[in-house]
């Protein structure tokens, strides 16, 4: 029998797991609101300053003319949008973008191609994108579609940090949403990326009709995953006229806020993003989402076609809720090296003090190798 958990419980939790079960997933949504909020807000503190808020903006490289069939997708070239399709932005244009963003106070820069994966010709403009914002001292994110084991070690070279595959909703919906590839092939994308060495930024959508089981699978896929998700964006569905979806009914904003404090539980050392449908959100839903977990938004008036509340906005409810952005830490090269060599000078020490005091007084020694 699969234990209910509850907020007595919460402490006895383990930090991080990867053998979550559905039953206890669903359990955790259906637990009363203040409880999963208490939880939640308490695991986010084991990990996170609780008012710090890590900023990205998203812009989008290449748009339109998908080949993708995904249902709530304007960018899809199986749908009439309107969507007007543009080419491979020009690498200097990226970068002048990513200044921009610099300026404002973003630490992540995330550029967004509409393809299904990337081409051989289009490689070389996209690795000298990531090479470009890195020299500006920006975090690099990039979502490209899927890519084979090849190309994802040429963006681990290039230097990016993170890379986006989102999986979207659970296995057993997956096929309502897309048929144009499979959730094997997301998966499969995902283990390139790590074993490339780079960082995952996966997530889904909630509000396509999805059902609480399959919320509840989503997160399980992701919080099963050998390592969690860096970053683990939940997108509300933003309906756009044109696509299969633009029809469905819209999302309670608690069942929103109950996703992401789960998130939250089950990935305590992730960032859990408000990502897309934030313009859809009252201030209110917002503060919610940050104290059930939320620290990491996209900033900008766009999130590749998608509007996004406008940055005089953002600022306005940080300083509202006194929310402060998340600082990216850096170390030079002296420092790194000043740091190892002071790291060996304490173990030579330990190593020194522990030989000497072992026959006398083998517990001390013991103690001081702890």
């Amino acid at each position: 029998m699969t234990a209910t958990p509850d907020s007595r419980t919460a402490s006895a939790a383990p930090a991080t797991r990867h053998d979550w079960q559905r039953g206890e997933i669903e359990a955790l949504l259906a637990l009363p609101f203040n409880d999963l909020l208490f939880r939640a807000q308490s695991v986010h503190r084991e990990h996170f300053d609780p008012n710090a808020v890590q900023i990205s903006t998203l812009l989008s490289i290449k748009t339109g003319a998908c080949p993708e069939d995904c249902k709530y997708c304007p960018q899809s070239g199986h749908y009439n949008t309107g969507l007007e399709r543009e080419k491979l932005l020009q690498v200097e244009a990226v970068l002048e973008q990513a200044r921009r963003a610099k300026e404002v106070g973003a630490s992540r820069f995330c550029m967004g191609a509409a393809w299904k994966h990337p081409s051989a010709k289009d490689m070389p403009y996209v690795l000298e994108m990531v090479k470009g914002v890195r020299a500006l001292g920006l975090e690099t994110c990039m979502t490209l579609g899927m890519l084979s084991r090849e190309q994802a070690e040429q963006l681990n070279d290039a230097g990016l940090d993170y890379y986006n595959h989102n999986l979207d909703t659970s296995p057993e919906y997956y096929g309502e949403i897309i048929t144009t590839r499979t959730y094997a092939d997301r998966l499969e994308t995902l283990d390139h990326v790590r074993q490339a060495g780079m960082k995952i930024c996966s997530g889904g959508i909630l509000g396509m009709g999805e059902s609480v089981n399959d919320r509840a699978g989503l997160l399980q896929q992701l919080a099963n995953l050998p390592t969690h998700p860096e970053s683990v964006p939940i997108n509300m569905l933003i309906r756009i006229q044109g696509t299969p979806l633009e029809h469905v009914e819209d999302l309670d904003p608690l069942d929103f806020i109950r996703t992401i404090a789960v998130a939250r539980i089950l990935m305590p050392r992730s960032h859990v993003r408000l990502a897309a449908g934030r313009e859809l959100m009252s201030d209110e839903t917002q503060a919610m989402a940050f104290f059930a977990g939320a620290n990491s938004i996209f900033y900008g008036e766009r999130l590749l076609t998608a509007q996004n509340p406008q940055a005089s906005h953002d600022k306005q409810l940080f300083e509202r809720l006194g929310l402060h952005p998340e600082q990216r830490e850096e170390a030079d090269d002296a420092t790194q090296e000043a740091a190892l060599q002071a790291q060996m000078a304490r173990a030579r020490l330990d190593a020194l003090t522990t030989d000497a005091s072992a026959p006398r007084h083998t517990t001390r020694g013991a103690a001081a190798d702890a």
